[in-house]
């Protein structure tokens, strides 16, 4: 696969925002494995090989473990998630697919029961910048495999 466009180095202005939301949600203090539960979840979703690939090597270094991981996708099934995990997961799938899921009440009385205000506004802009970066990827086909953690910290 070859890439179309090296977004991020030939035009950099053009994910400035993008860069300002995941400096906000880096600071918010949202828990580090859950931010990248839900990076990994909505690019499962989104089906962004890049993006995958960062948020898995992402969440390693964080201390997720490779079971956790790899169980993700099926995170209903198996009783290794917490509470707030599983809130944050199910509203990433309703954001993330949000033309399927229209019915978000439930969802969100599951988030006021294990985030604060400030962390759900945190939880739901990285599930709007994680989409934004998935579709870019995807449209320019950024090739998946060389990312190093670390590199947008």
């Amino acid at each position: 696969m070859s890439q179309r466009i090296n977004y991020s180095k030939n035009h950099p202005d053009a994910i400035k925002g993008l860069l300002e939301i995941e400096q906000y949600v880096h600071h918010s203090g949202l828990d580090t494995k859950i931010f990248e539960l839900v990076k990994y979840r909505a690019s499962q979703i989104n089906g962004c090989a890049y993006c995958m690939d960062m948020h898995t090597k992402d969440a390693r270094a964080a201390g997720e473990t490779e079971q956790r991981l790899y169980l993700v996708s099926a995170w209903r099934e198996v009783d290794f998630y917490t509470a707030q995990e599983k809130a944050a997961l199910a509203w990433t799938e309703a954001l993330t697919l949000v033309s399927t899921i229209h019915d978000t009440d439930a969802l969100y009385e599951e988030l006021q029961k294990n985030f604060s205000e400030a962390e759900i506004v945190a939880l739901t802009m990285t599930i709007v910048s994680i989409n934004g970066w998935n579709r870019l990827s995807v449209a320019f086909k950024t090739p998946a495999g060389n990312y190093k953690p670390g590199k947008w910290s």
